[in-house]
C-alpha cells in the first residue's frame, strides 16, 4: 500500500459547521448524524482518524474555508462573511480549530509547518509500511494549511501573521472577483490581486490556482514566481456534454482546467488533484441516477487525460474535496469512506500505470512540491 497524501479537505470547515469530531471514526460520525439534516446538505462523512489509519493517508492538505454570505445556503452555513473582517476572525478560528485538534489529540494529528515536520510524520508511516502483520503501527496524520479563499486578507502584509501560523498554500479565490476572476465571479486579476501574489512569493507560499476561471489561472502562470498547484480540479475535456455543454453550474465550466492551462501548469513543475466528485466525473449526474453509474475508471480517466498531457506521471495527484459541500452517496461506487482511495492502485496498474508512477500519483507528487514549499524547519 502506497502512503497517501489528499492535497483537499474541508476539516475544520466540516467540524464548526456540523461538529464532526475527525478524532473519532467515518462510521461513528455517520451513527451520530444518523437522522439529523447534515447528511442532506453534505453528504455522509468520508472521513475519520481510524480511515485515515486503514487507507494510509499521511499529510492532509487542511483548508482554511469560508463562503461569502451572498452563496449562504442555509441558516445552518455559519461560516460565512459580509466583510472581510468577518472573513478575517472566521480564518483565525479555523487556524485555532486545527492548533487545539493537533494539541489536545497529537497522537492523531501533527501539524506540519516545516521540512523537518513533514519527515517526522513520513518516517512513521515508511516505518508502518514495513512493520510485520499483526505488529501495526498507528501514525499521527500530518495537516498542512491551505487558505481556500483569500478574501479574510484584509491587506496583503497580514500574509506574514497567516505564514507565521503555519499556512503554506494559498488560493486566492474561490466564488471570485476581489483578487481575480473565479468559477462564479469576476475577470482576470485586480491590481489588488497582483499585489497579494507578489506578497505571496516574497514570503514563499505556494499558489493554488483551483476555482480560477480560465484567464485568471493563465496570469497566475504567468506572473507567479513560486511554486504552483491545483489542489483540487479535473480535466475540463471530460466534463461536458455531448454537443459541448458544461454540465457544471459553475462560470462557463472554468471550475477544471483546460488542456492549455493543464499544459501550462506542466511546464511549471506543478501537480494537479483531481477529486472524486460524481457530478464532475459523469456529466449530468445526479444522485438520482444511483451510485452504480460511476466507478473509480471515470475518477482515473481524469488522471490518465492529464499524464498523457504531460507524458509523464509527476503532474497529478490526489485532491478529494472531502467533506466540502458532498460525500457519500456522491462519490464513484468503489468508495464508502477515505480508505478506499488504496483501489486507486489496482485500477491504475490495469491501466497499464507501474509501481512507481502509482506511487507518486496517490503522494509522491505532493511530497515533492511540499519540499520545494517548506521551509527547512
Amino acid at each position: 500500500m502506497s502512503i497517501i497524501i489528499d492535497a483537499h479537505e474541508d476539516l475544520a470547515y466540516s467540524a464548526l459547521t456540523f461538529g464532526r469530531d475527525y478524532t473519532q471514526s467515518a462510521a461513528s460520525i455517520r451513527q451520530f448524524e444518523q437522522g439529523t439534516f447534515i447528511p442532506s446538505v453534505n453528504g455522509h462523512t468520508m472521513l475519520g482518524w481510524q480511515e485515515y489509519q486503514q487507507g494510509k493517508v499521511a499529510i492532509i492538505f487542511a483548508t482554511l474555508f469560508i463562503t461569502p454570505e451572498r452563496y449562504k445556503e442555509g441558516e445552518w452555513d455559519v461560516i460565512c462573511y459580509h466583510t472581510f473582517d468577518q472573513a478575517h476572525e472566521l480564518y483565525w478560528q479555523e487556524i485555532d480549530y486545527y492548533r487545539k485538534l493537533c494539541e489536545e489529540h497529537p497522537e492523531k494529528f501533527q501539524p506540519v509547518f516545516n521540512r523537518q515536520d513533514l519527515q517526522t510524520v513520513l518516517s512513521c508511516w515508511k516505518r508502518s509500511q514495513s512493520s510485520e502483520a499483526g505488529n501495526t503501527i498507528t501514525c499521527p496524520t500530518g495537516l498542512v494549511m491551505l487558505m481556500e479563499n483569500a478574501e479574510g486578507i484584509r491587506r496583503p502584509r497580514e500574509m506574514e501573521e497567516y505564514w507565521e501560523a503555519g499556512v503554506r498554500i494559498v488560493g486566492p479565490v474561490w466564488a471570485g472577483e476581489r483578487f481575480c476572476g473565479g468559477s462564479m465571479e469576476g475577470e482576470g486579476f485586480t491590481k489588488e490581486g497582483y499585489e497579494l501574489l507578489e506578497t505571496m512569493a516574497e514570503l514563499g507560499f505556494a499558489l493554488d490556482v483551483s476555482h480560477m476561471n480560465e484567464i485568471s489561472t493563465l496570469q497566475a502562470l504567468d506572473t507567479y514566481e513560486g511554486v504552483v498547484i491545483a489542489s483540487h480540479s479535473n480535466a475540463r475535456a471530460l466534463t461536458r456534454y455531448i454537443g459541448g455543454e458544461y454540465h457544471i453550474t459553475d462560470r462557463k465550466g472554468e471550475r477544471h482546467l483546460s488542456d492549455l492551462a493543464i499544459r501550462r501548469m506542466v511546464e511549471r513543475d506543478g501537480v494537479i488533484g483531481v477529486l472524486p466528485y460524481n457530478r464532475f466525473l459523469r456529466p449530468g449526474w445526479t444522485e438520482q441516477d444511483g451510485r452504480h453509474q460511476v466507478t473509480l475508471k471515470d475518477w482515473t480517466a481524469h488522471i490518465d487525460h492529464i499524464c498523457q498531457i504531460a507524458g509523464d506521471a509527476r503532474h497529478v495527484g490526489i485532491g478529494t474535496d472531502f467533506d466540502g459541500g458532498f460525500g457519500w452517496p456522491a462519490v464513484p461506487m468503489e468508495l464508502e469512506t477515505i480508505a478506499d482511495l488504496q483501489k486507486l492502485s489496482g485500477i491504475l496498474a490495469e491501466e497499464g500505470y507501474q509501481p512507481d508512477d502509482i506511487t507518486a500519483i496517490l503522494g509522491g507528487n505532493w511530497q515533492r512540491i511540499l519540499e520545494k514549499v517548506l521551509p527547512e524547519s
